[in-house]
């Protein structure tokens, strides 16, 4: 009987476009990277920062698919990915089921590093899940009211690599605050790069996004130097302690041009979907880096570490690679 299965196959596609695989990057670069940084190394505890991480990236962007979707914002002029709750795909009900359940998954995780580390982390899990609800939600998001790159920087930048490092040593080393930074940075510019492509259909509904603010001029040279001031802090994770081998995080550079070419030459609409996922491919390329420079660094020394990270374009290309035809409709709001 076919046509059940290609019911289910169709309903798993539609709530994985909702996840937005291509913004999930900014999820795993700073676990890694936080991790990386931190003296001490407990498996289950790093395993349990990501399912955190990943759990409460797609928690926020089904948030933002639901509330946008009720809320009139998603319109059927908006350009890119579809929106499940707003196209009619997904029930409202059923989105915020789903947005409460990987919430429900990212609170589990954290409780039991609370348990195992400290109680703190259940006051920074609550914190960051108010935020994640007043994202898009509440009597007035701050999404819609240019604050949403603070957000995603503090968020999956500070919090998910600091907050990585603290799950193994209960403390945070100096160089994880650069780190976290740089990852801050390459988050927002994810977020700065979506908004620029909604920015008309954002402005027509009264969504005040930082790119709206901005303006698109603005907008799109606010985006190249984040990229820019994300690797230029790379160089501070080195300078901060976190040795030598971290600046194999700038081998992931080359993947910072294409993208800023295609957003300072006026690529709109379509096309700035190609940016949005070469983004998350040069956040996920830096912390792949970083972190295999820091790891190899003390076993390989820091000239030879460098070496055989090879500090090269190519390199960078072939940890990450573009994301099948089949995952990459996501957007990042």
């Amino acid at each position: 009987m076919p046509a059940p299965v290609e019911r289910a196959s169709v309903s798993a596609r539609v709530w994985l476009d909702a996840a937005r695989p291509p913004t999930l990057p900014a999820a795993v670069a700073p676990v890694l990277v936080g991790t990386a940084l931190a003296e001490g190394f407990t498996a289950w505890r790093f395993v349990a920062a990501l399912l955190v991480a990943l759990a409460f990236q797609v928690g926020v962007n089904y948030a933002n698919d639901y509330f946008d979707g009720v809320g009139g914002i998603d319109t059927p002029d908006r350009v890119g990915p579809r929106r499940a709750v707003a196209s009619g795909l997904v029930a409202p009900a059923a989105m915020r089921a789903a947005m409460l359940a990987a919430f429900a998954v990212a609170l589990a995780s954290g409780l039991a590093l609370a348990v195992a580390v400290g109680w703190e982390l259940v006051v920074l899990g609550l914190v960051l899940l108010a935020a994640a609800l007043g994202y898009s939600g509440g009597p007035r998001p701050y999404a819609s009211v240019g604050l949403g790159e603070v957000f995603v920087f503090l968020t999956f930048g500070l919090a998910a690599t600091a907050g990585s490092a603290y799950v193994q040593d209960a403390t945070v080393p100096l160089a994880a605050w650069p780190a976290a930074s740089a990852m801050g940075l390459l988050a927002a510019a994810l977020l700065m790069v979506n908004n620029l492509r909604d920015l008309p259909t954002d402005a027509a509904v009264g969504k005040a996004t930082l790119a709206v603010r901005l303006g698109e001029a603005r907008a799109r040279r606010a985006y190249a130097a984040m990229l820019a001031g994300a690797l230029a802090l790379v160089p501070l994770v080195t300078l901060a302690g976190g040795g030598l081998g971290a600046l194999a995080g700038l081998a992931a550079a080359p993947l910072a041009v294409a993208p800023i070419r295609g957003v300072l030459g006026g690529d709109a609409g379509l096309a700035l979907v190609a940016a949005l996922r070469a983004t998350g491919r040069l956040q996920l390329a830096v912390g792949v880096l970083t972190t295999a420079g820091v790891l190899l660094a003390p076993a390989l020394g820091g000239e030879a570490a460098l070496a055989a990270l090879g500090g090269e374009a190519a390199l960078a290309d072939r940890i990450v690679e573009p994301a099948p035809a089949a995952l990459a409709g996501g957007s990042a709001s």
